[in-house]
């Protein structure tokens, strides 16, 4: 495409900007800017402040290791950069983010840009998302956005960066080249990405096979637990934001805003707690109101209400609830001589203390005492397992931070409400064999428990009732059984932050996915799906919900 100069230019790609070929700069200021993956396969930016601190937390490890021979670093605890960001802890030597209270993991990678590109000038380009918030496009797209910006053209293709979009300046809003459906843009300003002393070559945009963009193009493991089909993996450069009015999972005009919840502080070292980050899907459901009408919709409604007092909290009156009775039920105390090996929680030597002890205060469990779960074998500290067990729900149930095995009940925080079930005979796109299921939650505003981010305070509930869907088939029945079950353990909803609105204390979607539509999958919210029914099984798995519950 010809260079299109000053004001007059029409529209331009990549080699339409002035020295903004995609590839490398010779600027000798550079920017690191780290970002995670969401389950579409876009990248979505940290905030500056919180890529300032892991770059600091490297260097430093880099600087310790040159002193004394030791390691990089292993892994990073965000929280102590943005509290908003308690629950998450990234591993360094996998490039992978964990959410330790749910066990779902991120991919994260770093880029290196300019200094004098929009991540060093700390210029954030951003497009409106279905709720109305503010979703950040990847680094190098705001790069390549502000240099079309700085150099007067009135509109942009992002097609050589992968997507199916074109940006007019002027009007401010990005147009799906295919539907031609139309969403705001916006320029804001936000602080600059830190300054990096890296000698390997400035990424400027599209990433190439040179040193720097090949191990950190598609960084990190690919986890399974992608919230929808397998069979189209979530890749940057095909799917991205949808084109219709559905369901978002973006985040609003902060990088990464999710569930705000306490962090364990006061370790003496780095923690390393499981944590994931399985971003929570902060949905609003769509349903076509005249489909059940016009299709006659079966018989019988199953309500499944959170009664009061509910089966699970009789349940949990009868267990230990006691932090220091649930540690010692589940982990058996090591006598003796110890291996040398790190307490994964607090990093440091199962041989010393916790180092946790200086805050963690027990009149049982000595700072010194070390534990080994009884099922799955993975020897911690005591008082780190106490800590992490007074930091959660205090259900009486404990997950291993190392395989995620769960021990007791595990149950959540999710609000009262109602869950409804009915059947109707249309069938879902690659399930035309059966009929349909369809679920309705209700929840309604209230106030916040103390098992919730800020209790006492009022939380939102938007985007009430929610309709999901099932196949009417051996499958969907088995799926929906345990879907029940998770309500009835508060695991489907929790109190959050809305990764869409950026709202907080409101009712956000909680680790286990749901399909909000009939059809049309483009937004990865419907059918055909093959994969789906596999998936949401594992997930409910990992929540310690199973066929075994079924006969309970």
């Amino acid at each position: 495409m010809a260079a299109a100069q000053g004001s007059g230019s029409s529209s331009a790609g990549p080699s339409g900007l002035p020295s903004s070929a995609p590839g490398h700069s010779s600027s000798s200021t550079a920017v690191a800017v780290w970002e995670w993956q969401d389950e579409f396969g876009r990248w979505r930016p940290y905030r500056g402040n919180v890529c300032s601190y892991i770059e600091q937390i490297i260097q430093a490890s880099q600087q310790k290791g040159r002193r004394s021979g030791s390691g990089l670093v292993s892994s990073i605890p965000l929280g102590r950069a943005d509290p908003a960001l308690a629950p998450y802890v990234i591993d360094i030597p996998s490039l992978t983010q964990f959410r330790q209270d749910t066990g779902t993991m991120r991919a994260v990678r770093r880029h290196v840009f300019p200094g004098d590109s929009a991540a060093g000038q700390g210029v954030m380009w951003e497009w409106q998302n279905d709720d109305g918030g503010w979703s950040p496009y990847e680094m190098n797209v705001c790069v390549f956005l502000e240099q079309a910006h700085a150099t007067n053209h009135q509109r942009v293709d992002l097609g050589p960066l992968g997507y199916n979009y074109e940006v007019d300046f002027v009007a401010q809003v990005q147009t799906n080249k295919t539907t031609r459906f139309r969403r705001s843009v916006q320029r804001r300003l936000d602080a600059p990405y830190p300054v990096t002393t890296s000698t390997t070559p400035l990424h400027t945009g599209v990433g190439c096979s040179c040193q720097q963009c090949w191990p950190n193009s598609g960084t990190g493991p690919i986890t399974t637990r992608y919230r929808h089909s397998m069979t189209n993996f979530p890749n940057s450069s095909t799917t991205h934001q949808v084109p219709g009015r559905t369901a978002s999972v973006s985040s609003s005009s902060v990088g990464f805003v999710p569930y705000n919840k306490p962090a364990l502080t006061g370790a003496r070292s780095t923690p390393r707690l499981n944590a994931q980050s399985a971003l929570v899907l902060a949905q609003t459901g769509s349903l076509n109101t005249a489909l059940a009408a016009s299709n006659g919709v079966s018989a019988q409604t199953l309500p499944v209400k959170m009664s009061k007092p509910s089966r699970v909290n009789q349940a949990l009156a009868a267990t230990p609830t006691e932090p220091e009775s649930v540690v010692k039920k589940y982990l058996e105390e090591l006598k003796g001589t110890l291996a040398d090996e790190d307490c994964m929680i607090c990093m440091e030597k199962l041989s010393s203390s916790s180092g946790y002890s200086d805050s963690c205060q027990s009149s049982t469990i000595r700072p010194e005492a070390v534990g080994r779960l009884r099922n799955c074998q993975h020897s911690f500290h005591m008082l780190c397992m106490l800590a992490m067990y007074s930091n959660g729900n205090k259900d009486g149930s404990l997950q291993c931070p190392s395989c995620k095995t769960i021990y007791g009940e595990k149950t959540g925080t999710q609000p009262k409400g109602k869950m409804e079930v009915s059947t109707f005979p249309q069938s879902l796109p690659g399930h035309m064999d059966c009929g349909t299921i369809r679920i309705v939650y209700h929840i309604s505003r209230g106030i916040q428990g103390p098992e919730h981010p800020n209790p006492g305070m009022p939380y939102t509930a938007r985007g009430f009732p929610r309709y999901c869907y099932l196949p009417d088939n051996e499958k969907g029945r088995k799926v929906l059984e345990l879907l029940k079950v998770a309500w009835k353990r508060r695991l489907i909803f929790t109190v959050g932050t809305s990764n869409t609105t950026g709202e907080s204390n409101t009712v956000v979607w909680n680790e286990i996915h749901h399909k909000t539509e009939m059809d049309s999958n483009l937004s990865g919210h419907g059918y055909p799906d093959p994969n789906y029914l596999d998936n949401v099984l594992a997930e409910l798995a990992a929540q310690g919900v199973t066929e075994d519950c079924l006969g309970q």
